[in-house]
């Protein structure tokens, strides 16, 4: 069964189309989005804006979600490759970096205020959890220079979109 947009949002902000695309992408139904926060050259969702709960009304603190299988996979080898903690060393060194990463952190803090959590769910200050939320919400939320970086590390969005190369 596929995932419908929850009722509680009078404006639909994501069809059907949309849905059917993100389980092709997921490989599983997605939790129903708010809406699609940014799309590859054809016009498939790369990042999607999620409800603070899902249907069920287990909280689901992260605000974007990064769908887009290529981007999900070169994100994934930055940080199978130490990009986490590489990130987090970079956060100690340099205050500039650090400033813009704090205000990330709190503009996603008002997006989830219920859960008082950064990007990527987390608690600390400076904390690093996960990548891929750096990159979603740098293309969902500019400008955050920190997730520019980091996608740009990863190969930026890409030119061609995958899905409709796998198919």
């Amino acid at each position: 069964m596929r995932a419908e947009a929850p009722p509680a949002y009078a404006v639909p902000v994501i069809d059907a189309t949309d849905l059917a695309r993100l389980e092709q992408q997921l490989g599983r139904t997605p939790y129903p989005p708010l809406r699609v926060a940014c799309r590859c050259v054809a016009g498939w969702p790369v990042v999607v804006e999620q409800p603070p709960v899902t249907p069920d009304g287990t909280p689901f603190p992260t605000a974007y979600w990064l769908s887009c299988p290529g981007l999900v996979h070169a994100v994934g080898v930055l940080e199978g490759e130490g990009g986490v903690k590489a990130l987090e060393a970079r956060l100690e060194q340099d205050p500039e970096l650090a400033a813009g990463f704090d205000e990330a952190m709190e503009r996603h803090r008002a997006l989830r205020p219920e859960f008082g959590l950064g990007i990527g769910g987390v608690h600390s200050e400076r904390g690093v959890k996960c990548l891929h939320a750096h990159v979603a919400f740098a293309l969902a939320a500019p400008p955050y220079p920190i997730g520019e970086a980091l996608l740009a590390e990863a190969g930026g969005l890409p030119t061609r979109c995958c899905m409709e190369q796998m198919t």
